[in-house]
């Protein structure tokens, strides 16, 4: 069996932060990494589900809006994956930084949350998806291309 690259990384030093998960030909998977694996709790499902829909709603307005492919949480319900066809990788840390900067800005009812068009309609928390925002901020705030790497450990200190 082919081993996915994801369970390739090494989550007992893998930070908060953005990173290339993937590529396969001119698709780029992010990995936006809000909790630190095993080590923290993880996310809620109402506030990751609001961080879901606003986040769609906000890029589906942008220039490349037609390069966006995927947007959504991790089973493991330490981030989100996001999937992008033919985008540089500092446009793209610059619509994520975006992105979280207008879900932490956002007031208002959540977009998409209403019965006929959400599954999950009463699972939202504008709140928490607010706060997780204003976090991973912090954390991304002078993100930049050369960080995109998974980190690993230090096999001299070990």
């Amino acid at each position: 069996m082919k081993i996915a690259p994801g369970s390739q990384i090494d989550h007992t030093v893998l930070k908060k932060g953005i990173y290339i998960s993937r590529i396969d030909d001119d698709i780029t998977t992010y990995d936006i990494r809000l909790r630190l694996p095993n080590r923290e709790p993880v996310l809620t499902n109402a506030a990751m589900h609001t961080t879901e829909h606003l986040f769609k709603a906000h890029i589906k307005d942008t220039e490349f809006s037609d390069n966006i492919i995927y947007f959504g949480p991790m089973g493991s319900r330490t981030g989100y994956y996001l999937l992008t066809r033919s985008l540089s990788d500092s446009y793209t840390i610059n619509l994520i930084k975006e992105t979280f900067q207008f879900i932490a800005d956002y007031w208002g009812v959540v977009p998409g949350a209403s019965p006929k068009e959400c599954a999950n309609c009463v699972d939202h928390n504008l709140p928490q998806a607010k706060e997780e925002a204003r976090a991973f901020l912090k954390i991304i705030e002078n993100w930049e291309k050369s960080d995109l790497k998974y980190p690993v450990k230090d096999e001299e200190t070990e």
